[in-house]
């Protein structure tokens, strides 16, 4: 691991600091590949591969947690083709993925609802799970059928029923405890949400997690966001006064 500054491509990054957890919204996979003249699948292809890439960089470089927006509960509303594609291309690399474990050692979890997807796709994502759990080191979150409102709406669910079953009170709820509820419990907030392709919003994505944490935008498209672009976002990040609201 590197724990010093170091200059890459005109940025320097200290690599003595960095942020804790990286959150992305891998997008702009559709328009990737439409300026190629090619499907919106091959977009999703490249964007597969590159995340295999940035997932992996995170890791040698000394990242704790890595939280990537795969498929959102909105992306149903797709065309059932690039749904299908979406869906195999997880599978695809899941399975690479459980082959490779013992060597990579990335722990792995997932957020979201997975009941909608295949039984298939559920065994592979509990495989995955159970496999990485004891590892050490880099967790990469992935979040499928993801939606912050959803995450939002469940935890307040499941809430409810502690109330009503006298495990809670709803008079003594702090934010502490009712981050317990969310997908994420038991790790800690983004420090920085990273946005490629222009896009200037959340689009749902970790909607309370979020709340004091720095964003980076780049029209770079997920696909060409490289190991350098990382390094601007995290170099951008380096630069700012964190305050959580204080002077």
């Amino acid at each position: 691991m590197v724990f010093f500054q170091k200059k890459e491509a005109g940025v320097r990054v200290d690599f003595s600091r960095l942020p804790r957890h990286i959150a992305i919204i891998m997008d702009g996979n559709g328009r990737w590949a439409k300026r190629r003249g090619l499907p919106r699948t091959a977009g999703h292809r490249a964007g597969a591969e590159n995340f295999r890439t940035i997932a992996t960089y995170c890791k040698e470089i000394g990242i704790d947690y890595l939280t990537v927006y795969a498929f959102s509960t909105e992306n149903w509303k797709r065309p059932t083709e690039e749904v299908s594609a979406i869906m195999g291309l997880l599978k695809k690399y899941l399975l690479e993925a459980i082959g490779k474990m013992e060597r990579d050692r990335v722990k792995m979890e997932f957020f979201g609802d997975l009941t909608p997807l295949t039984p298939e796709l559920r065994q592979l994502c509990a495989r995955t799970r159970e496999i990485s759990r004891h590892y050490e080191g880099c967790q990469v979150n992935v979040c499928l059928n993801y939606g912050g409102r959803d995450e939002l709406i469940r935890a307040a669910q499941a809430f409810a029923r502690d109330c009503v079953e006298g495990r809670a009170d709803a008079n003594h709820l702090s934010q502490e405890q009712f981050s317990g509820y969310l997908f994420s419990r038991n790790i800690p907030d983004p420090d920085l949400v990273i946005r490629p392709s222009g896009e200037l919003r959340l689009s749902n994505f970790l909607l309370w997690q979020s709340a004091y944490a720095e964003f980076y935008f780049t029209d770079v498209l997920w696909p060409d966001f490289s190991k350098e672009e990382l390094h601007r976002a995290i170099a951008a990040y380096q630069d700012r006064d964190r305050r959580f609201g204080g002077v």
